[in-house]
């Protein structure tokens, strides 16, 4: 027995770094959300631990199909932003806007002063306007953006935005998004991707 767990020991020493998963997910129970794009696949791990309220929201829109014909509709990067006092960069997803009408109640803001989650690069985090109105319009972040946390600056209430999660793989979809063209108008003026990213399916793996 100690023979082969000193093999193990060293066959994981020696296996090479560019054969090891994107990234390590958390454990056999976490729960991860695929979302099919028009760019390619995006891979979620849902943080339910930490933001218990907004996991158990994005979930419901999954798996109630509310995703499936959705779309990315916005880009933000240094050269389109609209705002140039406190700049961020994200790409923003939708539900589908044919399903807007059937959208359940917005939820309460988990802070990230309460949650402990930070906006890093990948995380993804709940859409809003004011407190308590997010439902269920998501962004995924990247770059670390700690304007978006709490006391940011990116809202002028200075709550900030919830992290309830963050991408395990597939940012180079995020980023080949990111880099896709913008209009001049549009929901979002120069931030609005033009033609959008159709969101073809998103379900729990």
């Amino acid at each position: 027995m100690q023979i082969k767990m000193i093999l193990l020991a060293v066959a994981m020493v020696l296996w090479p770094a560019a054969q090891q998963p994107e990234l390590k997910r958390a454990d056999s129970t976490t729960t991860i959300v695929v979302f099919e794009t028009g760019k390619g696949a995006i891979e979620i791990e849902v943080d339910a631990a930490r933001a218990p309220i907004t996991a158990a929201n994005f979930l419901k829109y999954v798996d109630a199909g509310f995703y499936n014909g959705g779309e990315i509709n916005r880009a933000v990067r240094g050269d389109n932003t609209v705002r140039h006092d406190v700049k961020i960069e994200v790409i923003q997803f939708q539900s589908d806007p044919a399903r807007r009408r059937e959208q359940f109640p917005a939820i309460p803001l988990e802070r990230t002063s309460a949650t402990g989650l930070k906006h890093l690069d990948g995380v993804v985090s709940m859409a809003r306007n004011g407190p308590d109105t997010a439902t269920s319009s998501f962004s995924i972040v990247i770059g670390d953006q700690p304007e978006m946390d709490f006391g940011g600056k990116r809202n002028a209430d200075g709550q900030g935005f919830a992290v309830f999660g963050r991408v395990v793989r597939g940012m180079d979809v995020v980023k080949a998004i990111q880099a896709s063209p913008t209009g001049q108008s549009g929901p979002y003026r120069t931030e609005t991707l033009d033609p959008v990213i159709p969101i073809l399916k998103a379900s729990r793996k």
